[in-house]
Parts: structure tokens; C-alpha cells; sequence
């Protein structure tokens, strides 16, 4: 289990004796996801996309998320016990699956030179994977909120707890499905075929 920020009194510490506040699995998760948070950017503002770098940068970001929801199961700080947070890692493992095996589905369609397939394949791996990012950075604002001294002193199960986090949470994938959708056409069109139908 992961100790207590320490930074809750009139005197806030430095980061580094943050991190040093913090167990293994703590510190082992905070990286894990600062590292899927910067990787998962770098993907994103990536252009084209499918190239060998693309690929790279995937893989890593795929195990830094493995990392961090493997040890969100193991922590039970805010909870004392299973919790929303460990659903979303539930969720969020479930995306990531899928969005690998969508894209190694579509490398196998383009190496089988099924066009038309790959197109769809690419375009399932991108929606997977544009959420999963989404869903960590909405992970991200509701740890920020779990921060708050004022919604802390309050408890996991206080109301204005709950309706904080979930309105971060809810802003931020309204935020990111709004760019994922807007953001789709141009992100899929170097994998799309002549003739394949289109969505809007």
C-alpha cells in the first residue's frame, strides 16, 4: 500500500521528499504513468502514423500502461478496498487488448494485401487507443482531485468527493472525444482505400 501525500500541511515538501514519502509501488506506478502520459503525447502528435518509430513508441507505451494498471490493482489508499479507481483499470486493460490486437490484425491484412480489412483493423487499433489515453489522463485529474485537501478531509465516500471526481473525469473525456472525433479523418487517411465507405 502506498503512504499519504505529505504535503497536506501549511508547509508543502518538494517533490522529492514526495517521492521519497511514497513506497516502491507508488513511486513504480508514478513513473508508469508519467511515462505512458508523455508517450502516449508523443503518438499522438506523431505524423504519419503506422511507421516503425509509431510501432516502437506503441509497444512502450502498452507496457508502461500494463505497469500502471497492474500496480493501480495493488494499491487501496483512497478506498481501504476495491474501488472505482480499479474498475477503470479493469476498462482500461480491456482497451489496451484490444487495441493491440486490432493493430496486429491489421498488420497481418496489409502483409495478406487485404486493403479494405486493414483500413477497418487501423481504425478500430485507433479508437481503442485514442480512449485508453483519454481514460489516463481522465485517471490523472480524478488522482489530481483525490489530492485536494479540502475533498480529502471529506473521505472516498462523501458526496462532493464523488461529484468531484466525477465531473473532472467527465469533462476530460468530453474534452478528448470531441479531439479524438474531430481528429479522426485526418489521423486515419493515409490508411484509407479508394472506394472504402467513409463514417462522419
Amino acid at each position: 500500500m502506498t503512504r499519504g501525500w505529505p504535503f497536506y500541511g501549511r508547509n508543502p515538501a518538494s517533490c522529492t521528499a514526495y517521492v521519497k514519502g511514497m513506497s516502491t509501488l507508488g513511486v513504480v506506478h508514478l513513473v508508469a504513468s508519467v511515462a505512458s502520459i508523455m508517450l502516449g503525447a508523443i503518438i499522438l502528435a506523431q505524423s504519419p502514423k503506422g511507421g516503425r518509430q509509431h510501432r516502437q513508441l506503441g509497444w512502450a507505451y502498452v507496457v508502461a500502461m500494463l505497469m500502471v494498471n497492474g500496480t493501480a490493482f495493488l494499491i487501496y489508499r483512497l478506498f481501504g478496498g476495491f474501488g472505482p479507481f480499479h474498475v477503470a483499470a479493469i476498462i482500461s486493460l480491456t482497451g489496451i487488448v484490444a487495441g493491440v490486437l486490432a493493430g496486429r490484425r491489421a498488420r497481418v491484412a496489409r502483409l495478406a494485401n487485404q486493403q479494405f480489412l486493414r483500413s477497418n483493423r487501423v481504425e478500430v487499433h485507433y479508437w481503442w487507443m485514442t480512449f485508453s489515453y483519454v481514460g489516463l489522463v481522465a485517471a490523472l485529474a480524478s488522482e489530481a482531485i483525490t489530492r485536494v485537501p479540502a475533498l480529502r478531509a471529506i473521505g472516498g465516500g462523501g458526496a462532493m468527493f464523488g461529484a468531484a471526481v466525477g465531473g473532472a473525469t467527465a469533462l476530460v473525456f468530453a474534452i478528448g472525444s470531441y479531439l479524438i472525433v474531430t481528429r479522426r479523418a485526418r489521423s486515419l487517411e493515409p490508411f484509407r482505400v479508394s472506394g472504402a465507405p467513409q463514417r462522419h
